[in-house]
């Protein structure tokens, strides 16, 4: 693989976004609760990456990392649903396939509100260490476990932290338009490694809000001053930009954090210099303006 530390420069192209918008916003919630390491999916310890306070594994089953994943699904999702919902604007879900499967009222809300799905994963696990052959297994059922549960085979792909040497390629391989696997940008690219064109739609850890986890952000008004903040300068510039909002049924989604994002989809779709909008219409769009 070769790095390329240049990318667009200082030319990069006018996006053309629809209806004159200068910037892209895409929201995504990351939907991973039934995914995690746990000892009744036969695990030897259980996930406590992403959770609230936790000090470390304990021995065999951790019952509160389990409880705080289940806040996710069980409350977090429903108060993101709503919120989007009411704002009546669209955002993208990474989803872990067993997650899919194990909450299958989610996967209805979703079908039913035209959110696009991007793979997340069989299992919420990295890809890095995986040999080819495992990985390509969990590829392929993740897939077909997306279709069948949200009726619409994925386009896109985004890895848990991180991808192996391996993902793009077998992505390829199994039809999908774009992957998420980079940070490196502000607009989408083409990638020319594997012998033809392939879309990679970069991501963020950045506009995030596992800032919370970290204590890098603390209240709902942090959040809403920091992601407008992002959008306030990436405005500010000349050109066009995307911008990716990182969102956690288990994290954003508690009251005192979700008040924050709540105020930024009132702000934002009074805007019309941006274009809120699914993950897939970016891919579309760069397909049809910015062709390889």
């Amino acid at each position: 693989m070769i790095r390329d530390f240049e990318g667009y420069g200082r030319n990069p192209p006018d996006a053309r976004w629809p209806g004159g918008a200068r910037l892209a916003l895409n929201f995504v919630i990351n939907h991973e609760e039934g995914g995690e390491r746990s000892v009744p999916d036969g695990d030897p310890q259980s996930e406590n990456a992403l959770t609230e306070g936790s000090t470390g594994l304990p021995k065999g089953r951790d019952l509160a990392a389990e409880s705080m994943f289940q806040y996710g699904s069980r409350v977090g999702f429903w108060r993101l649903h709503g919120l989007f919902a009411r704002a009546g604007l669209p955002c993208t879900i990474y989803a872990v396939a067993q997650c899919l499967q194990r909450t299958p009222q989610a996967a209805t809300a979703i079908r039913e509100a035209g959110w696009d799905v991007v793979g997340h994963g069989l299992r919420w696990e990295s890809h890095a260490d995986m040999d080819e052959a495992t990985e390509r297994h969990a590829l392929t059922e993740a897939t077909r476990i997306i279709e069948e549960t949200t009726g619409h085979r994925p386009q896109g792909w985004y890895c848990r932290y991180a991808p192996s040497l391996n993902t793009r390629r077998i992505l390829m391989e199994l039809g999908y338009s774009y992957d998420s696997d980079a940070y490196d940008d502000e607009l989408p690219y083409w990638n020319h490694e594997h012998g033809r064109p392939h879309l990679v739609i970069p991501y963020t850890l950045v506009n995030n809000d596992v800032r919370f986890q970290r204590a890098a952000i603390t209240t709902g008004d942090d959040f809403h001053t920091y992601i407008m903040g992002a959008i306030e300068m990436a405005l500010s510039e000349p050109g066009s930009r995307m911008l990716t909002v990182g969102l956690h049924n288990r994290i954003i989604g508690h009251p005192a954090r979700a008040i924050g994002l709540k105020r930024i989809l009132d702000a934002v779709k009074t805007m019309p210099e941006v274009w809120v909008c699914r993950r897939l219409d970016i891919a579309r769009h760069w397909m049809e303006h910015h062709a390889p």
